[in-house]
């Protein structure tokens, strides 16, 4: 029996959903993992993977994540603090996978914003917190790795200031330079938290708890810097203020080493106390589904081949409203039909666990979900359909081949597969056909999950060969005929019916809109914009 709208609305209250947004090698899955120690989930962190002889990150799970030491799926993680329930969406840590991550971004209630201390701000965090403003997701910042040399710290909240136009308002302050982390000022209470170093960064960093007395005596001219550079930034008005943070216009800041452990607990502490709770959402029809309403969710991603030994197909969703129960029964809104959820597990990297119950916030995966997609909605109780969740305009287009025609069957159900989870678009036209589909992709290593995905999961070995063309535009069937005779360009179908056609560059479109105004080529909508 569903619990009373009394109790979602208690577990609602205490429940924080976020995503780490950040440039590649910025230290995502190791604040991950530093996170997961901090909440007792894992007794011993993993050393930065990607070196040999030290283990990779729990929460990279597929071999080409092993090998090169990066992100490329991503993972839920929920865990309890200090009587809350924290739900951590990882992310793809790659720049090719950014149209992944926006999917992620879609389903929380807050960011961390995590930058390299001697880089700052780099292109990839810059999309994704254009992504984070586009959608109203408030933004936590943390300067990472300040155990290494890097900037000053009024530097890099400089450049976050005039480079996209968000106030950093630090909640703690270094004591030491970059590269000489001591510990850090509560600019709230005036204490000096310090930090002792552990073996490895493995466990959790011990702190001592000094007053600015006694702070003074033991850090001298490194406490004196700090106290008169936070004095500096309250003078100028960059102290938290809530009300600015949920209007995206501030940005509470932590300067932090996850490789160390040092400013981990600060970080959660300000994600319970600052970060939003989850809050309902609105359906296309411009009706708000509230939290407390009956069961809804959003399904935001769909992966296979996560679990070797069995094929079996993930679907994550995001619970928007109600209780969620294993077993109940739900529709799905695309198609009106029923939909068991009997199958439901939370799920880390290749851990898993079997979920009962879930409110919203929480991230849930139901297992062998062959009919959902991301964008999906499903509900109990009156009709509701969330807006579709939008695609990035591809950039990267190639033709995937299978290298022996006995392969053709297992090729097919592959090709269908990957495309209805998203991992690339598929194009298809009559002078290619079925056997030699089109790819298109944000960046050029999707072609390298494909082709490993195939070969691994279904047997089958591809061959990608790149296409000469740059963009792709919408067009219809009229314009279709005299789009394909042009030079430059080819026309394809969709899987999901809509009909593009690739051009080789910028100076081919142009010319072609000048020498036929009256053809239809619309840009693909960029989730960003």
């Amino acid at each position: 029996m569903s619990s009373s709208p009394d109790t979602v609305a208690r577990e609602v209250a205490r429940r924080r959903t976020f995503a780490i947004i950040s440039h590649p090698d910025a230290g995502k899955s190791t604040m991950t993992e530093a996170l997961a120690l901090h909440a007792r989930m894992i007794s011993e962190a993993g050393a930065i993977h990607g070196k040999a002889g030290r283990k990779s990150t729990v929460s990279d799970w597929m071999e080409m994540e092993k090998a090169r030491g990066i992100s490329v799926s991503s993972t839920a993680l929920q865990f309890n603090y200090e009587g809350n329930v924290i739900n951590l969406v990882d992310t793809p840590g790659h720049a090719d996978f950014s149209e992944d991550t926006y999917r992620v971004l879609t389903a929380v209630d807050a960011a961390v914003m995590l930058i390299d201390a001697a880089k700052g701000l780099e292109p990839q965090t810059l999309k994704l917190f254009q992504v984070c403003r586009h959608r109203g997701v408030p933004v936590i910042t943390v300067i990472n790795k300040w155990d290494r040399p890097g900037r000053s710290p009024l530097e890099l909240i400089d450049e976050i200031s005039e480079r996209i136009g968000l106030t950093p308002t630090p909640l703690f302050f270094p004591v030491g330079i970059a590269g000489d982390f001591r510990g850090v000022l509560d600019r709230r209470t005036g204490e000096y938290v310090r930090f002792t170093r552990t073996a490895g960064g493995a466990t959790i960093a011990p702190e001592e708890f000094l007053d600015a007395e006694h702070a003074a005596q033991r850090e001298g001219s490194d406490w004196e810097a700090a106290v008169e550079e936070s004095d500096l930034l309250s003078e100028m008005g960059q102290d938290h203020d809530e009300e600015l943070f949920l209007a995206g216009e501030t940005s509470p800041m932590i300067f932090a080493s996850a490789a160390l452990n040092f400013g981990v607990r600060q970080l959660l502490e300000a994600l319970v106390e600052l970060a939003p709770p989850p809050t309902g959402r609105e359906g296309i029809d411009h009706h708000e589904r509230e939290v407390t309403d009956p069961f809804s969710a959003v399904v935001f991603k769909v992966q296979a081949g996560m679990d070797s030994s069995h094929r079996d197909r993930l679907a994550y969703m995001r619970i928007v409203s109600g209780e969620f129960e294993r077993g109940m029964v739900v529709t799905h809104a695309q198609t009106g039909k029923p939909f068991t959820t009997k199958y439901a597990q939370a799920v880390f990297g290749r851990d898993r666990s079997t979920v009962d119950t879930a409110y919203p916030g929480d991230v849930v995966g139901l297992v062998n979900a062959m009919a959902l997609a991301p964008g999906d909605t499903l509900y109990t109780d009156e009709l509701v359909q969330y807006p579709p969740i939008p695609s990035f305009a591809p950039e990267h287009f190639a033709v995937l081949r299978a290298e022996s025609a006995g392969k053709y069957k297992q090729f097919r159900k592959a090709m269908d597969q990957l495309d209805s989870e998203g991992v690339v678009q598929v194009l298809r036209n009559e002078v290619r056909g079925d056997a030699s589909p089109v790819l298109a992709a944000v960046g050029p290593m999707q072609f390298e999950v494909v082709t490993a995905r195939m070969k691994t999961e279904f047997g089958v070995e591809t061959s990608v060969q790149n296409l000469p063309y740059g963009l792709a535009r919408r067009t219809d069937a009229e314009s279709a005929d005299e789009l394909g005779r042009q030079r430059g360009v080819e026309v394809f179908t969709r899987t999901d019916g809509a009909i593009l056609a690739l051009v080789s560059d910028k100076w081919r479109l142009q010319y072609i809109e000048k020498e036929h105004p009256k053809l239809t080529l619309e840009p693909l909508v960029a989730a960003a914009d």
